[in-house]
């Protein structure tokens, strides 16, 4: 599929920006084809990308560390698959990236059929805010609200986890 604004203007991140504002962002982002089974990022990595599937489908997962003995000297790492997600969702990977000062990834993205991704860098997202305050007003807000669903979804899961993790306890 070819990327072109018509395309992005489909991702939450580019709402209320008209074809030319989404033009600025155009001009900086770049593509890359993974194929089936390929990691696209690692949790903990640095990374100053915010991704854009285009096509394919991913799994997005975080590590579970899990004591094995007694000791607490040995430690399972597993991973626990969070979300499931098609081009079709029009989803943006890697936002809290931009923000965070590490910029160390928060989980794994694989790769679960041929994927092609878009990628916009950190120092490019910010000139263009910078050069276009208007424009950069309104996509940070977009971000914002993203962040902000998807605080209210880890939100929801804790709370779930902590209830059943009490009834486990409570017998």
């Amino acid at each position: 599929m070819k990327l072109d604004e018509k395309r992005l203007q489909r991702f939450k991140i580019f709402n209320n920006l008209d074809i030319d504002e989404i033009k600025v962002f155009l001009k900086k982002i770049d593509n890359k084809s993974f194929k089936k089974n390929e990691i696209i990022m690692h949790e903990g990595d640095t990374g100053e990308t915010l991704l854009f599937l285009l096509d394919g489908e991913v799994n997005i997962t975080k590590a579970l560390t899990l004591s094995t003995n007694k000791n607490n000297d040995d430690n399972d790492l597993r991973e626990k698959e969070f979300i499931r997600v098609n081009s079709d969702h029009n989803v943006v990977i890697g936002e809290l990236s931009l923000f965070t000062k590490d910029s160390k990834r928060s989980a794994t993205v694989k790769a679960l059929i041929d994927c092609k991704i878009a990628y916009l860098n950190k120092k490019d997202f910010f000139k263009i805010c910078e050069d276009n305050p208007a424009v950069g007003y309104k996509i940070i807000n977009n971000l914002t609200k993203i962040i902000a669903e998807r605080l209210v979804d880890t939100n929801h899961q804790v709370l779930k986890l902590t209830t059943a993790f009490g009834l486990i306890v409570d017998g």
